[in-house]
């Protein structure tokens, strides 16, 4: 019985665990019906759930739209001007 118990309800870890992974791979049938029953019981992993999915849509809809292209020797310099660290 407590085999059982370990295999069917999750710690929360664990739950996390596997709702980050679904969003990557496909989850076996085991992990989704353990994944569900601890979110039956579980507000706060199935409230990650929803903000791990609405973070991953807002990622994707990024696209390559974010990236930035920066001088590094440039901004150095301005971080140092700005902090009067480049005033030796």
């Amino acid at each position: 019985m407590k085999r059982l118990m370990n295999i069917m309800f999750l710690s929360c870890l664990k739950a996390t665990e596997l709702i980050e992974k679904k969003l990557a791979f496909k989850l076996s049938i085991t992990e989704k019906i353990q994944l569900a029953v601890h979110k039956t019981m579980c507000e706060a992993c199935s409230n990650y759930e929803d903000q791990s999915i609405l973070i991953d849509k807002g990622l994707h809809n990024l696209g390559g739209s974010a990236k930035i292209d920066v001088d590094m020797d440039a901004f150095k310099k301005s971080i140092l001007d700005k902090t009067n660290h480049g005033q030796n």
